[in-house]
């Protein structure tokens, strides 16, 4: 049997553990060592007496990819954005950013929902996960918006829908894992994901209002703020865009010349900055130790899908999938563009039975060769492209097409983990309820989606800067 029939019948047994319920990190793991463990024992002829010897090899190849993979400097972004986070939490960023939001935006039709769509922007500027900031804002605005009359569905939509953005703006742990995957650089991928996630959250906040303005007794308008109030509400807030500033200038200098840091330091100041400002607000040893403990429990998961995923992608070199796919992606008669919009809503379909990450992981390391190939290959220069772009400049903009994907799957049913989230944390809600409201922000992203990908200068401006 050749290696790509190998790793055709190998793909699909993970494709049929992880719809069975296996968790992906395990079923990612176990497939791609069952596939080392064929790769090399075809290699051997099927000799039975040199089984023992194919099994060796192939445990010593996945025994090495946690360490290599792992080890790398740019996965330890992953619990420095994370931390960021929960220790914003703590300090009381999120309450003051939503206030701040509300008493600014809550004049608008459908206002309380508009300044959460943009609270929920603000926090995921500080938060690398999305999870995370839905825990946080189901707790500080769902009250809020049931306190005047908003639809309990839809206030949770809201919350769970705007915890997306964290997927996208950074900083964002999914952004990195992309990065780390493709070989591209962090810094530029974190500056490509500003402006599409303050897009996103622009056509979440215009669909509300729009809804506000066409459905009778949707989203009261919230008045009464004077403009000191107002102005009041920005300093506690300020330091989110303090600590924003300060990654950013270690990821790309604004004066020119070399950066000033790499993104993982900017990550780790960060998180100090944030730490210091939480002291200062008077967390305790309790909290810090909720903060840690939660963080650790988060990049634990992450890292062990991303062990047993590259087990699985290790494989899938030696059986040289990606590399058969290319070909065959490359030789169709389709037009590239069609070829990329039908690869997106295979990812849409995807995301309704994985979660984002394992999905990413999976798929990544076959469909983006085929991607660059589309556009004439990862070195290809803007003026020979088929997509107009140069094949840096296209990986960054396929990773944040995916990524945006990624985000829409957060609220998809039936494993839209945000919405599992979100009901988690209110008693007064079940699943279905959540899942019924984010239902218009499907349109939401499709719009979205749409215009990133017929407007490509949209995620590109800012990178080509650096």
């Amino acid at each position: 049997m050749e290696s790509i029939e190998i790793g055709l019948w190998v793909s699909g047994f993970l494709l049929v553990t992880v719809v069975l319920g296996m968790r992906v990190a395990f079923a990612a793991g176990l497939a791609g060592l069952i596939g080392l463990v064929w790769i090399f024992w075809a290699k051997f002829g099927y000799d039975p007496a040199r089984f023992t010897k194919a099994l060796t090899i192939a445990v010593k190849t996945a025994g090495q990819v946690p360490h290599s993979k792992v080890s790398s400097q740019a996965l330890s972004l992953i619990p420095t954005f994370i931390l960021i986070g929960y220790l914003a939490y703590y300090a009381g960023l999120t309450k003051a950013l939503f206030e701040a939001a509300k008493r600014w935006l809550a004049w608008v039709p459908g206002g309380l929902a508009v300044s959460t769509v943009f609270a929920t922007a603000g926090f995921a500027a500080v938060s690398g996960a999305s999870v995370a900031t839905s825990a946080v804002f189901a707790r500080i605005a769902i009250p809020e918006m049931l306190k005047i009359g908003y639809d309990k569905r839809f206030a949770a939509g809201v919350v769970a829908a705007g915890g997306t953005l964290a997927s996208l703006i950074p900083p964002s742990a999914i952004l990195v894992i992309y990065a780390i995957i493709v070989e591209q650089d962090v810094g530029k991928l974190l500056l490509a994901g500003f402006i599409p996630g303050a897009f996103s959250a622009l056509i979440y906040g215009l669909l509300i209002i729009g809804m506000a303005m066409t459905i009778k007794g949707f989203g009261p308008a919230v008045t009464g703020f004077t403009w000191r109030e107002r102005f009041v509400s920005l300093p506690p807030a300020l330091p989110i865009l303090f600590v924003v500033a300060t990654i950013i200038l270690f990821v790309y200098n604004p004066f020119g010349g070399d950066a000033w840091g790499t993104p993982t330091e900017g990550g780790a100041i960060g998180a100090f900055v944030v730490f210091l400002m939480a002291l200062y607000r008077g967390m305790r040893w309790a909290e810090l130790k909720d903060a840690l403990l939660e963080t650790a429990k988060l990049s634990v998961m992450i890292f062990t899908i991303i062990w047993g995923v590259l087990i699985y992608v290790r494989f899938l070199g030696f059986a040289e999938l990606p590399a058969a796919f290319s070909d065959w992606i490359t030789s169709l008669t389709l037009s590239p563009m069609l070829i990329l919009i039908c690869i997106l809503l295979a990812y849409a379909v995807l995301g309704m039975f994985m979660d984002a990450i394992g999905m990413l992981l999976l798929t990544l390391p076959v469909v983006y060769p085929a991607v660059m190939a589309l556009n004439g290959g990862e070195y290809v220069s803007a003026a020979d492209s088929t997509f107009g772009m140069s094949g840096p400049m296209c990986a960054i903009w396929f990773g944040i097409l995916v990524v945006k994907m990624a985000e829409f799957c957060l609220i998809t049913p039936p494993i839209g983990l945000n919405c599992f989230v979100v009901a988690g944390v209110r008693d007064d809600l079940t699943v279905q309820d959540v899942f019924k409201g984010v239902t218009p922000f499907f349109i939401a992203d499709g719009i979205t989606i749409a215009l990133l990908v017929a407007f490509p200068s949209i995620v590109l401006w800012l990178p080509s800067l650096a």
